[in-house]
């Protein structure tokens, strides 16, 4: 069995193309992807987080509202950019959400990505301290938020409080018990996938990571996997830790697909620059029929590899369409895999 979800980056234009053409439309309709793949009997519906971009941005009122709406589904992110964030203030609204949500939340962070302005953090009011990189501070800012959520008390309250406090230091609230142990890294390298498992977070692994070895993509993502799970077990975590990779998968089941997503001649994966010095690999997409799909994703190491696998979705097509796209996933490809 694997959890299979969907992952949104809410884009939206207001070109008449397409479905999505404000802020508003992109909101409304993830909540209502959510509301769909949860009665289609999908296990997640996550959402990507850009700043200064017109997508998707802070994420709890959605998370929250999407919670509302819902029941069962995992509701989630993939990622939240800690550059960007208060540890504080952002572990009280994750602690909100996820109680609105029945302890659903399962909360998607990373250092960052490639921006729309430059060091746009720094317009929030953030800069590293001296001697750290961005990189470092977001770091930093995790392990804080990590500390956080264990739900210790560290305040020391008011001798005249306005209301009566419990006794002994005081802790953030709301508290949500268990959401420390739902915090994703999102890992481009080796390496950071490596300092994840010893902090006893979830992996998180996109259809980007660094080129490390030259090898196809789906290989060197089971490498990053194999060695944060070794990376885990070293560290004498007790829980089972849980691995998401994402891909970009459409089942051809009508004229609809074919005309979307039909062969294009660049299914292959692709190397580009990230930041001008960073050489990344990008997974490829997979568009096919269902039997020739099913083949296909047999061979993806990574995909086998993780416990989690979340379909990258087309949000401007609209809520209908991406609603099938879910659903002949879950129809024609899953079962034929063992996922379901």
């Amino acid at each position: 069995m694997k959890k299979i979800g969907f992952l949104s980056f809410g884009h939206w234009t207001p070109s008449p193309q397409s479905q999505t053409r404000s802020a508003a439309d992109a909101l409304l309709q993830s909540i209502e992807l959510a509301v769909a793949a949860e009665e289609l009997g999908a296990d997640g519906a996550y959402f990507r987080v850009h700043h200064f971009a017109r997508q998707l941005s802070s994420p709890f009122p959605l998370l929250a509202a999407a919670g509302a709406r819902t029941s069962r589904i995992e509701i989630g992110t993939g990622v939240i950019d800690m550059r960007y964030e208060n540890p504080f203030y952002m572990a009280e609204d994750a602690g909100a959400a996820d109680l609105i949500a029945g302890g659903r939340l399962q909360l998607g962070i990373s250092r960052g990505s490639p921006e729309q302005v430059v060091e746009g953090w720094r317009h929030f009011g953030y800069q590293p301290a001296e001697g750290e990189t961005a990189a470092d501070m977001a770091r930093r800012r995790t392990e804080v938020l990590l500390d956080l959520l264990r739900g210790q008390g560290f305040a020391q309250p008011s001798p005249q409080p306005m209301f009566p406090n419990p006794p002994g230091l005081l802790r953030l609230e709301p508290y949500s018990d268990g959401l420390r142990d739902r915090i994703w890294w999102g890992a481009s390298s080796n390496a950071t996938a490596v300092w994840a498992a010893k902090l006893g977070m979830n992996l998180q692994s996109s259809t980007l990571k660094d080129d490390e070895t030259g090898e196809p993509f789906h290989i060197q993502q089971a490498r990053q996997i194999r060695a944060y799970r070794a990376a885990w077990k070293e560290a004498g975590h007790t829980r089972v830790p849980r691995v998401s990779v994402s891909r970009s998968i459409f089942a051809l089941v009508d004229e609809r697909d074919r005309g979307y997503f039909g062969p294009s001649g660049q299914e292959g994966d692709k190397i580009s620059f990230i930041d001008e010095k960073t050489r990344s690999i990008f997974g490829r997409s997979y568009a096919a029929e269902p039997d020739t799909l099913i083949a296909q994703l047999a061979q993806d190491e990574a995909i086998a590899e993780a416990d989690t696998l979340l379909l990258t979705v087309p949000n401007q097509l609209g809520v209908d369409y991406n609603t099938h796209v879910i659903e002949a996933i879950l129809t024609h490809v899953a079962p034929g895999l063992g996922w379901r």
